[in-house]
């Protein structure tokens, strides 16, 4: 069986165009907005153009931040079509993590929004780039950040030192074809088009670069597994920055020519009322927002009985949820899915017709046209059915690499092309996969993948901290928290919410310790290394909590 598309993400996007034109492809239902195929090909067309004007050319990496608005889609294409790198940053970002992805990334571009949440992004980007105050747009020239040259604001209002959109749109709208055939022709499905940050082990994130030929195809197995055809209408409250949202629901409904229901952020009444009043089939989350869902008190009052399919990822699917997705939210055929982002994300995922055992306590056969296979960590042989080992995989999804990072790519990836997951699983006789624990050590709070290391280096930069080891803690909420086991300096005078406003002054806020563990010493092998495990073992009798089962990794980890 040959793999689905040799296409860019461009060239598929016109094909699907010239099919299904004038059918909705991006509905906003609570902002009253509604583009067809055509319309949207216009509008992302004009901001390609826009771009070339400005002088982004294909191979060039522009960052986008900002929460699921619907010029995010618009610049996710409008790049696609002229071959430049969309680097995606998550909106929680704060100056400490967005400094180190735009030099890291070699980013010539950023596009912003206002604000989310508690991050003030004009602000973040006028205290990291202040020449923005007094340089002519569009030729940027930043001592920290010299690759950097245009910042470009998605809305109508006009800030000093960046492009609006309606300027971009308008340039574009003006602008001849020349620029723009020149950028289209000679591209290629193994060109890298989308790179997102992973947080990395050794306390730096890396960026995965991602392939036209690796998400496209993924996002359309992805949507087989669901049976999409062109009727479905796929709700998405998860951010697009992740896997979860660009690839297992943008792309999955681009290759089956659905529709795009979006939310701009998770709320869970938003949500209910857009499957309602567009008559989703399909509805994307981690467990604790179908939890939010169904406990909402207004949760009776939405008719849902258009819900068919979707996927919970993320992390463990409790049976009891399950069973009232299947019941009050009319989603018989709700799937499961693994993956990482090195791996496009997904390679094993279940069917609408599996049962509910299965669905809750596997994560489904193996993709098409991948190889999978659970390898003993020691020997490098594989495991039998049932016996856990890692899970490996080989095919068209793995990454093309970390950027900058041959020696961080060679360590994933071995010689013969599989890609070491660093989970443990196992398979049985039907080839089913179940994950069972972590090689790696990393903790995954309610879908979000968070690498220790990272935090522990950014606590080394405290004044008082002589020492810090950071471990995942049970939670009945997110499955795990973020935990610090703390060694002060003999004069400091630290506290628990010191360690914590430190972190969420600076950082995302779901890698900010919930808890924080004062301690002398902490517990040591023979040979000097820290057992991880015992500081768990700490906090859990402390804290009077235990997990229970074990959060298995996310799909846009």
């Amino acid at each position: 069986m040959e793999l689905h598309t040799d296409l860019t993400i461009g060239q598929y996007f016109d094909k699907v165009v010239a099919e299904q034109g004038d059918r909705d492809f991006v509905v906003y239902p609570d902002r009253d907005l509604r583009w067809s195929y055509n319309q949207f090909d216009e509008r992302a067309t004009n901001l390609a153009k826009g771009l070339l004007e400005i002088g982004l050319r294909k191979g060039d990496h522009l960052g986008i931040w900002a929460r699921n608005v619907p010029d995010w889609l618009t610049f996710a294409f409008a790049t696609a079509k002229i071959g430049v790198v969309l680097v995606t940053v998550n909106p929680v970002y704060k100056s400490h993590e967005l400094a180190y992805v735009i030099k890291q990334s070699d980013m010539r571009a950023l596009v912003i929004i206002d604000s989310f949440r508690d991050v003030n992004y004009i602000d973040i980007v006028r205290g990291l780039v202040p020449e923005t105050m007094t340089q002519e747009r569009g030729h940027l020239s930043s001592p920290e950040f010299p690759m950097l040259k245009s910042l470009i604001y998605m809305g109508p209002e006009k800030h000093r030192g960046f492009y609006a959109m309606p300027e971009l749109l308008l340039l574009g709208a003006h602008a001849g074809d020349e620029l723009y055939d020149e950028a289209r022709s000679g591209q290629s499905a193994d060109d890298t088009i989308n790179m997102q940050y992973t947080s990395g082990t050794t306390g730096f994130p890396k960026g995965v670069m991602l392939t036209n030929r690796n998400i496209l195809n993924n996002g359309f197995y992805i949507g087989e597994r669901q049976d999409f055809t062109s009727e479905d209408r796929v709700c998405l409250p998860v951010p697009y920055f992740h896997c979860f949202g660009i690839v297992l629901g943008v792309l999955a409904v681009l290759t089956h020519g659905a529709t795009i229901v979006g939310v701009e952020s998770f709320d869970p009444v938003l949500v209910l009322a857009a499957i309602q009043k567009e008559r989703a089939t399909a509805l994307y989350g981690v467990p604790t927002m179908f939890i939010a869902e169904l406990d909402h008190p207004m949760f009776d009052m939405f008719d849902l009985t258009s819900l068919r399919t979707g996927i919970m990822a993320g992390s463990p699917c409790p049976i009891e949820t399950m069973k009232q997705v299947i019941d009050r939210m009319h989603a018989s055929e709700m799937t499961i899915c693994y993956g990482l982002t090195e791996t496009s994300p997904v390679f094993t995922q279940t069917t609408t017709d599996d049962t509910l055992e299965r669905k809750c306590e596997t994560v489904g056969r193996k993709h098409d046209q991948v190889e999978v296979r659970v390898i003993d960590p020691e020997t490098g042989e594989d495991c039998p059915p049932g016996v856990p080992g890692e899970l490996c995989c080989r095919g068209y999804n793995v990454m093309k690499g970390y950027y900058k990072m041959p020696e961080a790519t060679a360590v994933a990836i071995d010689k013969d092309g599989y890609l070491h997951s660093g989970d443990l699983g196992t398979v049985d006789e039907d080839g089913y996969y179940r994950i069972t624990g972590r090689i790696k050590d990393m903790i995954i709070r309610g879908g979000e993948n968070i690498y220790p290391r990272e935090i522990e280096e950014f606590l080394y930069t405290m004044p008082g901290v002589k020492d810090v080891q950071v471990v995942g803690v049970p939670d009945a909420k997110y499955g795990e928290v973020v935990g610090a086991f703390v060694k002060k300096f003999a004069d400091a005078d630290l506290t628990e919410s010191d360690v914590q406003e430190f972190c969420r002054a600076r950082m995302a806020r779901y890698k900010a310790p919930k808890y924080v563990f004062f301690v002398d010493e902490f517990p040591q092998t023979a040979s000097g290394k820290i057992q991880k495990y015992k500081l768990r073992d700490m906090a859990k009798e402390q804290l009077g909590v235990d997990l229970g089962v074990f959060s298995g990794e996310s799909t846009t980890g």
